[in-house]
């Protein structure tokens, strides 16, 4: 499981079982789910992609 080291370091390791796609619609980032292929989250910021998620 990815999860953020002691600070000053990083992120340790990825987000597996994720990747996120661009939304032609409204240029946000979604979150999906590779298992089942649900939509998770949605970024707030327009144009703006998720930190340590694969991206489609």
């Amino acid at each position: 499981m990815a999860h953020n080291a002691r600070k000053g370091h990083g992120r340790k390791g990825e987000v597996r079982y994720r990747s996120q796609v661009l939304s032609g619609r409204n240029k946000r980032w979604t979150k999906v789910n590779n298992k089942d292929g649900r939509f998770m989250d949605q970024m707030a910021k327009k144009g703006k992609a998720f930190k340590g998620v694969r991206m489609k």
